[in-house]
């Protein structure tokens, strides 16, 4: 299962994620949330990976599909505390030159211009 929140810095929106994001569970819970973002021109996105447990092909999906939606609205976005099996498979995919990746959460908020 996967559990998702929020938290509002200033203009950007950090979506913690615990659990799983694949496509049995978790992947539509995360399309819906990030929707929902969208809907709400909160275009400045920080994903916190740190709970996250597996990633599947879904999930990269709709990171792809997160991504592409934020960027339509002139957006950005940031992966925050990606765990080393996740980053193997974002590199995998040749995703790593597409997303920026941070392990603090401060120098994260600070790399939104």
């Amino acid at each position: 299962m996967l559990t998702i929140s929020q938290r509002q810095v200033g203009s950007i929106t950090i979506v913690d994620l615990n659990g799983k994001i694949t496509i049995s569970e978790g992947s539509a819970q995360f399309r819906e949330a990030i929707r929902q973002l969208v809907e709400q021109e909160k275009p400045r996105l920080v994903l916190n990976f740190a709970g996250v447990t597996y990633v599947d092909s879904s999930g990269v999906g709709e990171l792809v599909s997160t991504y592409t939606a934020i960027s339509k609205q002139h957006g950005q976005l940031r992966l925050l505390h990606v765990p080393p099996r996740i980053k193997e498979l974002l590199r995998i995919t040749k995703l790593l030159s597409v997303f920026e990746l941070f392990d603090d959460e401060a120098a994260a908020l600070q790399s939104f211009r």
